[in-house]
């Protein structure tokens, strides 16, 4: 992976994390916070589980050269997971609504999952090819 041996720990290390941080909310959440917060901070902590669970799928699944096509997917739903359940956080903890930003996340998670379809394509044709 060369260089990009660093930004592949990182993702490792930030997905293991967020895997962590899903049973501490969770948790959290259960105990402290009311009905209606409750029903936003569950759906957020959904999606960061189904993309913390699909980013230990493709992680693991990681040579060099899947690595250079699926970096991208992973930095999609990264910032997707940011700024999708992040948002939802704030809104179930402080009310607070941040606009624009739960929507733009939920593009970018979408925007992940379109770009790994794309990424697979291409990665069967090149298997094709070599075959």
């Amino acid at each position: 992976m060369n260089g990009d041996g660093r930004f592949y720990r990182l993702l490792v290390v930030l997905t293991a994390f967020s895997g962590a941080s899903i049973i501490m909310l969770g948790a959290w959440g259960a105990h402290w916070l009311d009905s209606p917060q409750q029903r936003v901070f569950d759906t957020a902590l959904r999606y960061q589980a189904w993309h913390t669970l699909a980013l230990v799928a493709v992680l693991m699944s990681m040579t060099d050269a899947r690595w250079l096509r699926l970096r991208s997917v992973c930095a999609l739903w990264w910032l997707g997971m940011v700024l999708f359940s992040g948002s939802l956080y704030v809104m179930a903890l402080t009310g607070w609504r941040v606009g624009l930003v739960t929507p733009c996340g939920g593009l970018l998670l979408m925007a992940g999952w379109l770009w790994l379809a794309r990424q697979w394509w291409c990665l069967i044709g090149d298997r094709r090819a070599v075959a």
